[in-house]
């Protein structure tokens, strides 16, 4: 490449567009609304994502995002302290797994939508 890339944030959809804003709030996420179909969900400038307001079974339940975490136990640990599963109908939450690279958890969004959390092996 002749030009230094600065980020790269994927486009989710939603089943419910309120219900997943709700949800991307209550895990941490900063909103910066973008239009009346499209927020910026990001915890800092370089790690975000864009939620639509726009839904297609196949596209959603095809969709994943992998979050690297430095620390797989705090992780799990916060995620469990939301209780997501019983606000959210939907939403769930896997206990952490070891594999041949690192650790992970998994996330279910509202819309299905499969979130992993993960922690390379050092």
């Amino acid at each position: 490449m002749d030009f230094t890339p600065k980020n790269i944030r994927t486009f989710i959809g939603a089943k419910d567009y309120e219900t997943s804003r709700s949800f991307y709030r209550s895990l941490d996420f900063e909103e910066v609304i973008l239009s009346d179909k499209m927020s910026l969900f990001k915890v800092n400038e370089h790690l975000g994502f864009y939620l639509q307001d726009y839904y297609v079974a196949d596209w959603i339940d095809n969709s994943m995002v992998f979050m690297e975490v430095d620390d797989i136990e705090k992780c799990e640990a916060e995620l469990l302290s939301k209780d997501l599963p019983s606000k959210y109908q939907g939403v769930k939450l896997t206990e952490i797994k070891q594999f041949d690279w690192g650790r992970e958890l998994f996330l279910i969004d509202p819309s299905g939508v499969l979130w992993h959390f993960g922690q390379f092996g050092k």
